[in-house]
């Protein structure tokens, strides 16, 4: 496992951001485990999650000429990112959407930088893939392209349509590169290695993957 992957679920665990037990999703399935980016709380966690996004984008070897976080967790992360690039020598512009039309002040729905060329887009999961599609029509509307989509956890869930995950399909329809700093299979990996996590836990991971893993 790349120290990257290692380092953000050591985090995530300490954090108390990935979690193992019950737990119900929108979509109606019990989990054995779940993630909140929100639990990562202070600026150390941010620092080093910032860090994990960012060898996970440079292990994939893309151009891209600008960071987008879309509203709201993604504000925070994108964020995060953009300063871990700038400790390593490389400063990208970094731009946040409103959800909701301000009237006063600045107006508009764009915060940060004005959005050019190509866009690497960062948020924490991918579920039904809204976040992706309003991110594609609003970077779109700005002049510029979305080229790649960064999460934390890749679930390698299917949707509730068709075989594969949700992040392939959606890289699949609009051209995007999908990046993820772990995927489920990492945290299988990690379960089934690391004394802190219950012995009960990889084997109901192993059994909800087979139930609904993509193919």
């Amino acid at each position: 496992m790349s120290p990257y992957k290692r380092s953000f679920l050591e985090l995530a665990l300490d954090a108390n951001a990935l979690k193992f037990g019950e737990f119900t999703l929108k979509s109606g399935r019990v989990s054995p485990y779940f993630f909140n980016a929100s639990a990562f709380s202070s600026g150390r966690q941010l620092q080093i999650l910032g860090r994990c996004y960012r060898d996970a984008i440079a292990d994939r070897g893309i151009e891209f000429d600008g960071l987008f976080g879309p509203a709201y967790k993604g504000i925070p992360l994108a964020s995060s990112v953009a300063v871990a690039f700038a400790d390593g020598g490389k400063d990208y512009p970094v731009s946040f959407n409103r959800k909701e039309v301000k009237d006063h002040g600045e107006g508009g729905t764009l915060l940060g930088a004005s959005l050019n060329g190509r866009i690497l887009a960062i948020d924490d999961v991918v579920t039904a893939g809204t976040a992706v599609r309003e991110s594609v029509e609003f970077i779109k509307n700005q002049g510029a392209s979305l080229c790649a989509f960064c999460v934390a956890v890749d679930r390698q869930e299917r949707g509730q349509e068709g075989s594969g995950s949700a992040l392939a399909e959606l890289s699949e329809t609009f051209q995007l590169v999908p990046i993820s700093i772990v995927t489920l299979d990492d945290i299988l990996a990690f379960a089934a290695d690391d004394r802190r996590v219950a012995d009960d836990v990889a084997p109901r991971i192993e059994a909800y993957r087979a139930q609904y893993g993509a193919l």
